[in-house]
């Protein structure tokens, strides 16, 4: 997988995850930075033309910021997995057709700031995690899990028979987000932009909840409304243990 854009390539050196790196030719500036991380790594550095460069990540503006790095695949997991790996209640974020790799990337980085324990999302009709999304995501990519499965409404009864917890989003539904136990282990459920959650997924979820809305627009960005459970999930937690 190729990622662009220091932030990123930071972070993937950081998790250890980049198997080369293609610098600029002028490079300068934070791309020092790039150059220190992946010594310390033992990655191969390569000085390239900035043409180059737009011609690997498919963009003559530049967005690559400089540098390019090529990633080993991550390690293949199930949702068990993610249920096995949380550290206390289980509190995971499933992708129900989102193939916006700007949305894609912003959830991630959300997830890794909430300190989720991973993602699920669908192998088909998914964003791609590598360039734009791994820009948008600002590094997080790197670091969040990410569990692949061929159908969402069978990840969710698979989430169930692990004792998680299911909460869809949808907007058309009088119970709000804050109503839900929260510090049981949980799943939340983000449908695409205009479409929101597919019937089958919607019906598989044991509640579905709404974000109140108070101005004059009535939907919000899928990752926003992510960032907005998760962070209740963490003060409901905090709450709890308080």
């Amino acid at each position: 997988m190729l990622i662009y854009g220091i932030n990123p390539v930071l972070e993937a050196l950081r998790a250890k995850r980049v198997t080369a790196v293609r610098l600029s030719e002028r490079a300068g500036g934070r791309l020092a930075e790039v150059v220190a991380a992946a010594e310390l790594a033992g990655v191969a550095i390569r000085r390239v033309s900035p043409s180059e460069l737009d011609r690997a990540v498919g963009d003559p503006h530049g967005r690559h910021q400089g540098v390019v790095a090529d990633l080993q695949e991550s390690t293949k997991l199930d949702v068990r997995d993610l249920v096995a790996g949380a550290a206390g209640a289980p509190l995971i974020v499933v992708l129900d057709g989102i193939e916006d790799p700007q949305n894609v990337g912003a959830i991630l980085r959300t997830v890794d700031a909430a300190g989720a324990d991973g993602v699920v999302r669908q192998t088909r009709h998914a964003a791609p995690l590598g360039g734009a999304a791994a820009k948008a995501s600002a590094g997080a990519v790197s670091h969040v899990k990410i569990a692949d499965v061929v159908n969402i409404a069978r990840a969710l009864e698979d989430l169930k028979a692990c004792g998680v917890w299911t909460v869809g989003l949808a907007g058309d539904v009088q119970k709000g987000y804050d109503e839900i136990d929260l510090t049981l282990p949980t799943a939340v459920v983000v449908g695409a932009e205009g479409t929101g959650l597919r019937r089958l997924v919607r019906e598989r979820c044991d509640w579905v909840a709404s974000i109140p809305m108070r101005g004059h627009v009535q939907s919000l960005n899928v990752s926003v409304a992510t960032g907005i459970v998760l962070f209740e999930a963490i003060r409901q937690r905090r709450a709890g243990n308080g």
